[in-house]
């Protein structure tokens, strides 16, 4: 199975092409706030690359929150049309379900996050057992000290040997860290990226959904929303100017 795969949830693009379980091509670009110029050229630069055309593509795969406002506005809807248009599969992955997926460590409490600042974190938690994750936080919108708490609480009452922190804005929390009943670790600089060459592995054996249904998941109203709702007690419109990143 051909499987194209984004992410534009962080400031990190990244498209990989899959053959099942098999990752052909990844490319990634730290490209800051450009994703509506980057993404469809570096499509076109995988398929080119590999003799394809996007009807060759089986199931098409896309990071769908949580992450950046505009990111992944980007990326659904790109993966959604192509879906629509093609007829073709569709599948929309957990951001941090593919960051945790970048842990290679086994009885291990893996904590996967991104800095939502102001001491907050979009972050799950996940435990990998036979190279298969299992969710054991719900990925959410967390103070730090709310995070904390809770893993200290499936720390506790599990027997893990260590916990990973994946993802940004841990290092910030390095004194509130070692409070924490096990060892820790940090992850790479690559594993702390989000990829799509995970992303497709995660994909592969996710029931798809229509492409009409697929949102994002944002994990919070953005500043936008809180704001428009203050001023006019009305829910914010869609397709206001205003942008949030994370």
């Amino acid at each position: 199975m051909k499987i194209l795969s984004v992410s534009t949830a962080t400031n990190y693009l990244s498209v990989a092409l899959n053959d099942g379980q098999k990752v052909l091509v990844e490319k990634g670009e730290p490209d800051e706030r450009n994703h509506s110029e980057h993404l469809d050229p570096l499509i076109d630069e995988i398929l080119t690359s590999n003799n394809l055309a996007l009807a060759d593509i089986d199931r098409f795969a896309v990071a769908n929150g949580p992450g950046s406002y505009t990111g992944l506005r980007i990326g659904v809807t790109t993966m959604k049309m192509f879906a629509s248009i093609l007829n073709k599969e569709l599948v929309g992955i957990s951001t941090l379900e593919a960051l945790a997926a970048s842990s290679t460590a086994e009885n291990t409490l893996i904590v996967a996050g991104i800095d939502a600042r102001n001491d907050n974190y979009f972050a799950g938690a996940y435990i990998k057992r036979g190279g298969q994750l299992t969710n054991v936080l719900a990925d959410g919108h967390y103070h730090i000290t709310t995070l904390f708490e809770a893993v200290k609480q499936i720390a506790n009452t599990n027997s893990f040997g260590k916990i990973e922190f994946l993802g940004t804005g841990f290092d910030k929390q390095a004194s509130a860290l070692t409070q924490l009943p096990l060892p820790i670790s940090y992850g790479t600089e690559r594993q702390n990226l989000i990829h799509a060459g995970l992303i497709g592995k995660l994909a592969e054996s996710v029931q798809p959904v229509d492409p009409d249904l697929l949102l994002p998941n944002y994990l919070r109203r953005t500043q936008a929303e809180v704001d428009w709702h203050q001023k006019t007690g009305q829910p914010f419109a869609p397709d206001s100017d205003y942008v949030e990143e994370v």
